[in-house]
């Protein structure tokens, strides 16, 4: 990836210290650290990278059962769980 544009961003010095420690942690420069998390906090993936994650994802073997037992089995609805009045 061609690296063409500048940011600043000013942090305070608690964070640019525990960001800093955690790029040398991880053998990462601050700037890949950040990169990377706005990679996955906004979705900056490639389409090739997608659908290989969802091939890979359907191609796991999950104990699932059917959605009429999944929905038996979850969490009941709020009103389940209010006392009666």
């Amino acid at each position: 990836m061609e690296l063409s544009k500048k940011t600043t961003i000013l942090f305070s010095p608690e964070v640019h210290q525990r960001l800093t420690e955690l790029a040398y942690r991880r053998g990462k420069s601050l700037g890949e650290l950040v990169r990377e998390a706005c990679a996955v906090q906004y979705g900056f993936v490639a389409t090739e990278e997608r659908v290989d994650a969802a091939a890979a994802l359907a191609a796991l073997s999950l104990p699932v059962g059917a959605p009429r037992d999944m929905k038996r089995e979850s969490v009941p609805s709020a009103d389940a769980l209010l006392p009666d009045n």
